[in-house]
């Protein structure tokens, strides 16, 4: 009976601590994807004034005859 108190103690002992371990691996990858969103969010922002520079260029340009 002792012996099963203490293997029941020991893989609770083990549960807790991957609990732990996930849940700093969790808060890590919290902070990542906010890094990745900010980071997407500017892209999307240079890629519009891009686009937007990019059909002002094209508005300059000669018209070909045909």
């Amino acid at each position: 009976m002792l012996n099963e108190l203490n293997a029941l103690e020991s893989r609770i002992a083990q549960v807790v601590a991957l609990c732990h371990e996930l849940r700093a691996d969790n808060d890590l990858l919290r902070e990542q994807l906010a890094v990745v969103e900010a980071d997407k969010q500017g892209l999307t922002v240079r890629m519009g004034a891009a686009c937007a520079r990019l059909e002002q260029l094209a508005e300059q340009l000669p018209e070909a005859k045909a």
